[in-house]
């Protein structure tokens, strides 16, 4: 029998090791199945949903030029129910598509990123960044996000100015040399 990539066949599984299972299509043509092909779950024993000597569906997912033979359980399985009132693939609630930037240039034929514009350098001394106050914070007059975006902003600001002092001291030592 002259196997083909994306059919399903029924075998026997002969052996069962910690990251597959062998199965057997016919005499002589034996594949394996990963652990991850196993179960549409978590498998983290493969002897709790296979045994020895069991028939078993599979579909080839691959020949090897080696005569390796891929084989998976799961996509021979009809394919899982979707709960309803769960989240989508895209994970909402809703039911509506969320589309990226990545999905809305390849619908426009875009084949290459927009380039993104880098951050401009700011003036300190004109414009100071704000400081984090833990008082103001805490006080319950800002929401959580408030707080958040506030410490982000001032975190990153005081980071680029610290590399600015180290990027400068090391340009000075390397001067003196």
């Amino acid at each position: 029998m002259q196997l083909e990539v994306g059919k399903i066949y029924e075998g026997k599984v002969t052996g069962i090791t910690k990251f597959g299972a062998f199965v057997e299509l016919e005499k002589g043509t034996t594949g394996m199945v990963h652990i991850s092909e196993v179960a549409n779950t978590y498998v983290n024993k493969i002897e709790d949903f296979l045994k020895d000597g069991q028939q078993v569906k599979v579909k080839v997912l691959a020949l090897g030029d080696n005569g390796k033979i891929s084989l998976s359980i799961k996509k021979a399985l009809p394919a899982p129910e979707k709960k309803q009132g769960g989240r989508n693939d895209r994970g909402r609630r809703d039911g509506s598509q969320h589309r990226s930037s990545g999905d809305r240039n390849r619908s426009q034929g875009s084949q290459h990123r927009a380039p993104r514009e880098r951050p401009q350098p700011q003036d300190f001394a004109k414009n100071p960044p704000p400081v984090y106050d833990a008082a103001v914070a805490t006080s319950g007059d800002a929401n959580f996000e408030d707080m958040m975006a506030k410490f982000k902003a001032t975190s990153e600001e005081r980071f680029s100015d610290l590399k600015h002092v180290m990027d400068n001291k090391r340009k000075s030592s390397s001067r003196r040399k």
